[in-house]
């Protein structure tokens, strides 16, 4: 029964993913291809053209509870535009810069806590699965002459509130929680943190919980000039890509191993949902293999010392941010994460064609 409900909850997140796959692989790209020339000084974070190539990079990350609002709609059964509109509340700017700015909001008296949405997962997907319930009601009681427009007008009223109140607040708390558990674990030990932070990051990632870990490293760059917790991000990140590639090589299926080749691409360049929502989460068991490897090669980042000297996502193109101490130890722990998630996911028995097959 336990098992039965783990899944169709992984089923769901994965069918509201699958539709973008595409778009953040190439999103994934962009934004390496972009660091890359930024590192290479052909282009520079200043300049105009960087500021227009950057839009193109970000903008899918930046919007992604818009598009993620549409996706779990359609797959939950609510009005998808309703649903957009409810995710362009979340992001509207001035709401945006307020909150951004630490700013709580009063509506009607009431407090609403300062949330960052943009690049979030959970509120929105909370917010749909309400928006279902509200529409249903709405539906049920209001006169046919008016559901067509009170309905949706009553549903962007009350979800958006309970939104901006509620679901953005509590996964706020949930993401604030996991960060003050980290850090203890991490003065007790940068192995055992190391090796318990890379094993659940990636499952994190699947829930957003994971932006509050971020928040976490950029104010540690800010404060002290380095930080740990990138460093421990990358060996499961790595791990993503080297399951993935076992996954491509035991699958038959061309266009699935199409999809298998972008997302690890993508992964390489430290953008994980495209691999994970696309190839290792529906397939269940390399999501094993991915929290293997980064739990062994987290272990060895813990070892390594190694701290990121600026924010960004560990990847291929951004090794250079994690120069310094115990480098050399932490390019041998992305290493040896992508090598374990590999042989752990090769190993591990499972049909990848057929358990696809299932799921088109």
């Amino acid at each position: 029964m336990k098992s039965s409900a783990v899944s169709s909850v992984i089923d769901g997140i994965s069918g509201i993913f699958q539709p973008i796959i595409g778009l953040l692989s190439a999103a994934g790209v962009l934004k390496g291809v972009l660091i890359i020339l930024t590192t290479a000084q052909v282009l520079s974070e200043t300049g105009d053209t960087y500021l227009v190539l950057n839009a193109m990079a970000d903008s899918l990350f930046y919007f992604l509870p818009m598009l993620l609002a549409f996706t779990a709609a359609k797959k939950f059964g609510a009005n998808p535009f309703t649903a957009v509109v409810i995710g362009g509340v979340l992001l509207y700017p001035t709401v945006t810069e307020a909150f951004e700015a630490g700013n709580d909001l009063i509506f009607a008296g009431l407090p609403m806590r300062a949330v960052t949405y943009h690049s979030s997962v959970i509120p929105i997907l909370l917010a749909v699965g309400a928006l279902v319930f509200a529409e249903r009601f709405f539906d049920r009681v209001l006169p046919e002459l008016v559901k067509g427009f009170l309905t949706p007008a009553l549903c962007i009223v009350c979800v958006g509130l309970m939104t901006l109140f509620v679901f953005g607040p509590v996964g706020s708390a949930v993401g604030d929680g996991l960060a003050a558990v980290y850090e203890k674990i991490y003065q007790a030990s940068p192995v055992i943190a190391g090796s318990v932070f890379s094993a659940a990051i990636q499952p994190m990632v699947i829930f957003g919980f994971h932006w509050s870990f971020v928040l976490v490293a950029i104010n540690n760059i800010a404060a002290t000039g380095g930080d740990t917790i990138l460093a421990f991000m990358g060996p499961p990140v790595f791990a993503q890509a080297g399951a993935a590639l076992a996954v491509f090589l035991k699958s038959r299926d061309r266009q699935f191993r199409s999809v298998c080749l972008s997302a690890v691409m993508s992964a390489f360049f430290g953008v994980t949902e495209p691999v994970m929502f696309g190839v290792n989460l529906p397939l269940k068991k390399p999501m094993i293999a991915v929290c293997v490897g980064g739990a062994v090669g987290g272990a060895l980042a813990g070892v390594s010392g190694a701290q990121a000297a600026t924010f960004a996502f560990p990847g291929v193109a951004t090794m250079p941010i994690f120069l310094g101490e115990g480098f050399g130890l932490y390019l041998v722990s992305c290493g040896v994460g992508f090598a374990v998630g590999f042989l752990v996911s090769y190993f591990l028995k499972y049909d990848v064609d057929s358990v696809m097959a299932k799921k088109a």
